[in-house]
């Protein structure tokens, strides 16, 4: 069952899907319709769970389970990653690539791939105080704490001079 993305619990299994790049307005009503259908249909083992999402940035597509009281099944997971590629082919983007770069400049949200952005930091383009996303995150509570995060605070500070 969907549930208000606020009112799932933090401890919630959370997925992160970067898009390639910015859904376009007229976009994110159908993309809405979509993911509220599949997660309507979503069960893992033919029991209901609670389950959310959100749009952030008109970027990110969040996905969160309320699995405290189950497991999901593999066959739960595959169906998910069937339904990101098949966003992924409908509005030919990019969702499933978590390696590549997401950056704020200024207010704006910027993806990379990591090449690029290497290039960028060598260049000046990214500071030492630009924040970074972990779409690696797995839990709702990850996402208040350690979604957005310093540039030294991620895994990309190795590349920092």
């Amino acid at each position: 069952m969907i549930v208000d993305f606020d009112k799932i619990p933090e401890w919630s299994k959370l997925w992160v899907y970067p898009s390639s790049r910015k859904f376009y307005p007229q976009e994110i009503e159908g993309l809405k319709n979509s993911i509220e259908e599949f997660l309507t249909n979503w069960s893992a083992k033919e029991e209901a769970f609670d389950c959310a999402y959100e749009i952030k940035y008109n970027r990110f597509i969040l996905i969160a389970v309320d699995n405290s009281d189950i497991n999901l099944s593999l066959k739960s997971h595959d169906a998910l990653v069937a339904f990101i590629l098949s966003l992924e082919v409908k509005y030919n983007i990019v969702l499933l690539d978590k390696i590549n770069v997401c950056y704020k400049q200024g207010e704006f949200v910027q993806y990379k791939d990591l090449i690029e952005f290497k290039k960028m930091i060598k260049t000046g383009g990214v500071s030492k105080k630009t924040t970074v996303f972990d779409n690696m995150i797995t839990s709702k509570d990850a996402l208040e704490n350690d979604w957005e995060i310093n540039i030294t605070d991620s895994w990309l500070s190795r590349y920092l001079k």
